[in-house]
């Protein structure tokens, strides 16, 4: 089924939905990682959390994110069938996958000192004890991770949007809310051992909390739009069943491989006193615009590629699969650019206050310019693999990710050794360009081709202009803290302000010229929408 002009006004309302709610979701999470940076800096809690989250945090991205394959399973499925046949598919998948996931959480909760030890060898004793305490309370997000995957999945195949978009900041409030508590109950003093313990188990607590408010949220949302209930199914030969399991299985396995990149990072970063809550900082800043922007671009995107898998719409396909990577670039880049110019004022900005201070900004800086390099290819390299989800191909994806695991930990042993901390981060970038270039080749093979040179030297255009923009807004910066300073916050705010806006109109300026037909549809949507306004 091709997609005419009432889809593609179809997939702007998406997209301005879910660009909404996920950016009222992240000012949310921004407020929590502010709260935890001034609580807890970069010491023994907040390096603790960072090891303890690994796991449950890794299941809760891979199963039950936004664009994770129990989303992108059931998206591709539920959206070629009706209405009617969503309840039984979504409640024998939600019994399967609960029951493997509850054995996983009881396994987490026994092995939970073992786990730690063999994530974090270089960990200190007392953050290590504080890490298996953690983790122990936060193993139930396994099970929770699932169900919210589905959830979300089952949601958006219904088109509702709002609620799945918006429902992670129940688990930011519930942070914010319960750490302000503890600094209450100690009276404003820091680093005593009350204090360490108190807001170790606080900040675990609060974790699980806001997940379960999540499910909830999302549960209740299915049970009224009668998409399932809390019902326990064990029919898997019902139709659509292993339609659901053949693409979720593959793709959780090779959304799987891809995390297991987090953990080899995190492996060579125990070594490095304070650099995983430094990563942690500087990854939320990287993927606050990220998450917004990769929802807005991937969730419309992958029922529409679903849709035009069959031969005779694979020119449709094409088109869609370059405007995915293109709008990634014109949404991407100019972030990359703020990300370099400006790294060390938003640091400062964003987190500089109470236990976070100036070491702690000039050691999460750089980090954060490693990231701001990596996410057009971040972005991009999930645009592709949806391309293949939709195809109802998720073993390339997995074949390619465990290339990229030993990929990653070469590179991991040889960039963390001339670059530090950063050189991680660089290990990453290597490993998402590396995905790139394959899957391009793969699907140009089996689309009958793609026009790959074309694509590659506008591109390379758009690399350009980035430089040139990086370039303009770093200036804007230097004078001005040069002549002016920035010390103080006021000061510092319009710093920032000025140089992203310069940084911006350069990129987008220079980027005329090259008569993408993405950027005239990206500032047609931003014209109309402040037509609108």
């Amino acid at each position: 089924m091709s997609a005419n002009k009432n889809s593609s006004r179809s997939l702007a309302g998406i997209a301005g939905i879910v660009a909404v709610a996920t950016l009222i979701s992240k000012i949310f999470g921004l407020v929590r990682e502010q709260v935890i940076a001034a609580a807890f800096g970069v010491g023994a809690v907040a390096n603790a959390y960072t090891y303890a989250y690994v796991i449950p945090g890794f299941l809760f991205i891979l199963l039950g994110g936004i664009n994770g394959p129990f989303h992108s399973a059931l998206v591709s499925v539920l959206a070629k069938r009706n209405k009617s046949e969503a309840a039984p598919i979504v409640e024998t998948v939600s019994t399967l996958v609960s029951l493997l996931l509850l054995i996983v959480t009881i396994l987490i909760i026994i092995f939970a000192d073992s786990i730690i030890s063999f994530q974090a060898p270089g960990l200190e004793a007392e953050v290590r004890k504080i890490a298996v305490l953690q983790l122990q309370i936060m193993a139930p997000l396994a099970l929770l991770a699932g169900l919210i995957g589905i959830g979300f999945g089952t949601l958006n195949a219904s088109d509702s949007y709002w609620l799945p978009s918006i429902s992670p900041l129940f688990s930011s409030v519930t942070i914010f809310i319960t750490l302000g508590v503890v600094l209450w109950r100690v009276g404003g003093q820091l680093n005593t051992p009350e204090y360490i313990q108190l807001g170790a188990i606080a900040f675990a607590g609060a974790t699980l909390a806001g997940a379960i408010l999540q499910w909830l949220a999302q549960l209740i949302a299915q049970w009224r739009a009668g998409l399932g209930r809390l019902r326990l199914r064990f029919n898997y030969r019902i139709p659509g069943v292993m339609d659901v399991l053949k693409v979720m299985t593959p793709a959780t396995l090779s959304s799987g491989m891809l995390h297991i990149n987090v953990y080899t990072d995190l492996f060579f970063a125990s070594f490095i006193p304070g650099a995983a809550a430094a990563m942690r900082y500087g990854n939320f800043i990287a993927l606050t615009p990220l998450g917004i922007i990769s929802n807005t671009i991937l969730v419309p995107f992958l029922p529409i590629f679903s849709r035009l898998t069959a031969p005779e719409n694979w020119s449709e396909l094409k088109m869609r699969i370059r405007q995915g990577l293109f709008l990634s670039a014109l949404t991407m880049l100019p972030l990359t650019a703020i990300f370099i110019a400006l790294s060390l004022p938003i640091v400062k900005l964003v987190y500089q206050r109470s236990e976070f201070g100036e070491d702690a900004s000039r050691f999460v800086a750089p980090l954060l310019l490693a990231y701001g390099l990596g996410l057009f290819f971040y972005l991009s390299r999930d645009v592709l693999v949806r391309v293949f989800y939709a195809l109802g191909d998720g073993k390339t994806p997995f074949k390619i990710s465990i290339i990229n695991i030993f990929l990653n930990a070469i590179l991991d042993y040889f960039l963390v050794t001339a670059f530090k901390a950063p050189g991680l981060v660089m290990a990453t970038i290597g490993v998402n360009i590396s995905s790139m270039a394959i899957f391009l080749w793969l699907l140009h093979r089996r689309l009958n081709g793609l026009p790959l040179r074309k694509w590659f030297l506008s591109f390379a255009g758009l690399i350009l202009v980035t430089a040139l923009a990086t370039l303009g807004g770093y200036s804007i910066s230097w004078l001005w803290e040069t002549y002016l300073g920035n010390d103080n916050i006021l000061f510092l705010i319009l710093e920032l302000g000025i140089a992203s806006l310069v940084t911006v109109i350069i990129f987008f300026l220079a980027a005329i010229p090259l008569k993408l037909p993405e950027l005239q549809m990206l500032s047609d949507r931003v014209r109309q929408k402040l037509g609108k306004s």
